[in-house]
């Protein structure tokens, strides 16, 4: 499968792109929700343009043995969730939407605590058959559309130098 080596000043340029976009909207979320761990770094960033506190969720889609499991795993979760979300505009912040499946269950949960409104930011948007399906509405950011290569993020590199060059 084809690479695509993702450096962190990419990944400021896109987040500046879809801050952009939301302000071209005319849209203020009023709390950023990241799904750790590939939404940790942007909605960070994302926090910088936006001005906004930022609540984390831990969702595991994948075991240890890189089997996918059919409905994702919540391992960390927003502390008093209906203070912090019911009524809201979130901005709900991954960096890549894949197969859909994480996205839609954690917007799903959401829901559930009655905000006002959650639109999607992700990084790359990958053109291929989504696994899931939004809620009807639903707002979706996203930096670049990509065909279906495998995304290699500088969080994940163990040499940046490399990793920037387009090397393992």
């Amino acid at each position: 499968m084809a690479k695509l080596f993702v450096t962190y000043e990419d990944i400021h340029r896109h987040c500046l792109k879809i801050a952009t976009d939301i302000r071209a909207d005319g849209w203020e979320p009023e709390v950023i929700v990241a799904i750790a761990s590939g939404g940790f770094i942007p909605a960070r960033i994302l926090k910088t343009f936006l001005k906004k506190n930022i609540y984390v969720v831990g969702l595991q889609r994948y075991d240890d043995d890189h089997a996918a499991r059919p409905v994702p795993l919540k391992i960390q979760w927003i502390d008093e969730v209906e203070k912090k979300l019911a009524g809201k505009r979130i901005l709900l912040v991954d960096e890549v939407d894949d197969t859909r499946v994480t996205l839609a269950f954690c917007l799903s949960e959401l829901f559930r605590h009655h905000p006002a409104e959650i639109r999607v930011a992700v990084l790359h948007q990958k053109r291929k058959p989504k696994e899931a399906a939004f809620p009807p509405g639903v707002t979706v950011y996203q930096a670049v559309e990509i065909d279906d290569v495998w995304i290699k993020y500088p969080w994940d590199a163990l040499d940046i130098d490399a990793h920037n060059l387009g090397q393992e």
